[in-house]
């Protein structure tokens, strides 16, 4: 069902869009992007897949059987897709899919933060590239959070999440940050993760600076080009 009049109190936000070249995604083991030059950079979320600790979630795949592991995955793939769909067509005005109850569920987590928070929005789920890191990359929301401008990142989680779990969500909003201010020359003050919780009535919120992980952020990709070209 697509309907946003079933979205109780609908926020106005205010724009002030900024214009980005849209990337060809390119899927596969690794994806990539292809940025109007014809360069194919690997985006931020396989590179820090690729260079971040995964003791814990080898554990837990041992733990569950790869098959549970794999339906639990492919389930949370899904339903992270779905919302941030959601998010995205609420800050532009669109019609949202509220069809599926545990969808919608967590989108009024997240919608709150943003009717609460948000405004002024410069991008929605745009593609950023840096030619300095050969890094590329879609994110979520560059808009004010509580004033300040800032590079926003919707996630969902079964669970509530402690800030040492979650150094990956702010390693790559450091980096959006950093091509951004690459292609732009905007310096954003924060970073702002969201996070939709299935135990919880109310999302999680982090904010953090992106200088406190940009350096460690570069590190890894630079480490990254060195081990695989």
């Amino acid at each position: 069902m697509l309907d946003k009049n079933l979205v109780s109190n609908r926020k106005e936000f205010e724009y002030e869009l900024l214009e980005f070249a849209e990337l060809q995604r390119i899927d596969g083991p690794t994806r990539f992007y292809e940025t109007p030059e014809g360069n194919r950079y690997p985006s931020v979320t396989a590179v820090l897949g690729k260079m971040m600790d995964k003791s814990a979630l080898e554990t837990w795949r041992k733990r569950v059987g790869e098959e549970e592991a794999a339906r639990v995955s492919a389930r949370a793939s899904t339903r992270g897709t779905n919302v941030h769909t959601m998010c995205e067509n609420y800050v532009l005005g669109h019609d949202i899919d509220t069809s599926m109850p545990h969808n919608m569920m967590m989108f009024n987590q997240i919608k709150k933060v943003l009717d609460e928070k948000v405004d002024m929005v410069r991008a929605t789920e745009c593609t950023l590239f840096s030619d300095h890191l050969k890094l590329a990359g879609s994110c979520d929301l560059i808009a004010d959070y509580d004033g300040r401008l800032s590079i926003i990142d919707y996630k969902t989680s079964a669970k509530l999440k402690r800030k040492d779990w979650i150094e990956g969500y702010f390693l790559q909003a450091s980096l959006y940050s950093y091509m951004l201010w690459e292609m732009t020359g905007i310096l954003v003050k924060d970073i702002v993760i969201i996070i939709g919780v299935d135990d919880s009535l109310e999302s999680q919120i982090f904010i953090e600076r992106p200088q406190r992980y940009l350096e460690k952020a570069v590190d890894l990709v630079r480490s990254y080009h060195k081990m695989y070209g």
